[in-house]
């Protein structure tokens, strides 16, 4: 991971969340650079995954709603990076959204606090702003709220949280809003969205025109660094996405594309259904979770209707963030690491 023609601070490091799909990725990126890390895992299963990959890495199993275990994680850090990576997307009901979301930001953010963090640097999402109104529109960092479902409003409370955190002087804070990304260390639901991709059994809602903001976690993971790296974007907030978004009829056929160049055979059409399918899966969606309730299928036929991009130009002028890899190579990265890790695609 370079970080352009800055350098990072060599202080230590916090990743909450270290354990997932964008912790996993950063943490490796940060002992690279020879820092240590204070990881938070989810699960005692998961440290040893972690541990393995170098010494610098001290890993804490516990749960960013639990006091006790942010003690743990942030006893004897000294002045640290904290980088709030831990979230939950597709909870077993809507409460978790907020238990987690909001609750555990909260938590850790006191305990950045009272460590006298020297940045914390915080990871928000695309669904406090909910879709764009025309496929042609881009979110900027002054757009206005508008929360999609449980997970918008959680996150958005989040960055509240975080935002008011800074302006009274409790940590130097910095936003990072990541839109759907991919790369190594997938979890299983994006796996089986390649498997499902590979044999024709995704559907396209529409005539896929529809246009969705991407990140590969590289580029996200340098996005974070940059954020960490800049004096001046301290308060700020940053959109981190690749270069352009992509119509999702390009990404369909890109994953099948990256299955193709990795050997994977790639079977049937592209099945479509109206997009009138979308609006009816939004609507039973949002039904449910007003009810606690939540399933995750529907929710994301409910979202694949929508564009939902964003402008990196804020982050390209004031963090000098540069998003080189093509959407092609990134999804063969992510291919590969699954075919290294025994995953059948």
């Amino acid at each position: 991971m370079q970080l352009l023609d800055r350098e990072s601070p060599q202080r230590a490091a916090v990743v909450t969340g270290a354990s997932g799909w964008l912790g996993r990725n950063l943490v490796r990126a940060l002992v690279a650079q020879g820092r240590t890390v204070h990881a938070l895992c989810a699960r005692a299963d998961e440290a040893p995954l972690l541990e393995v990959v170098s010494p610098l890495i001290h890993t804490h199993v516990g749960d960013v709603r639990d006091p006790a275990s942010l003690d743990g994680l942030f006893a004897g850090t000294g002045e640290v990076t904290v980088f709030h990576v831990a979230a939950v997307i597709h909870p077993a009901s809507v409460r978790e959204f907020f238990d987690v979301n909001v609750g555990g930001t909260e938590l850790v953010l006191d305990s950045a606090r009272r460590a006298q963090a020297a940045r914390f640097v915080h990871v928000s999402s695309n669904s406090p702003f909910g879709a764009n109104a025309r496929p042609t529109d881009r979110f900027t960092e002054d757009s206005p709220f508008d929360p999609y479902m449980g997970y918008g409003a959680s996150k958005l409370e989040a960055e509240q949280i975080v935002t008011r955190g800074h302006e009274r002087g409790d940590v130097d804070a910095v936003i990072i809003r990541a839109p759907w990304f991919y790369g190594p260390y997938q979890p299983p639901r994006q796996s089986q969205w390649f498997k499902a991709v590979r044999k024709g059994r995704f559907p396209m809602l529409g005539d896929g025109t529809q246009q969705r903001s991407m990140v590969f976690t590289e580029h996200l993971v340098q996005g974070l660094l940059r954020a960490e790296a800049t004096p001046a974007a301290s308060g700020r907030a940053y959109w981190i996405a690749d270069a352009e978004p992509y119509e999702l009829r390009t990404i369909l056929a890109t994953v099948r594309e990256a299955l193709a160049a990795e050997g994977l055979p790639v079977s049937g059409g592209q099945p479509r259904i109206p997009r009138v399918a979308g609006v009816v899966a939004e609507r039973m969606d949002g039904l449910l979770q007003s009810r606690g309730k939540y399933v995750q299928a529907l929710h994301v036929l409910g979202e694949l209707k929508d564009t939902i991009a964003c402008d990196i130009s804020r982050a390209r002028s004031e963090l000098g963030y540069d998003p080189q890899t093509s959407l092609l190579d990134g999804m063969r990265a992510s291919v590969r690491d699954c075919l290294e890790h025994g995953e059948i695609l």
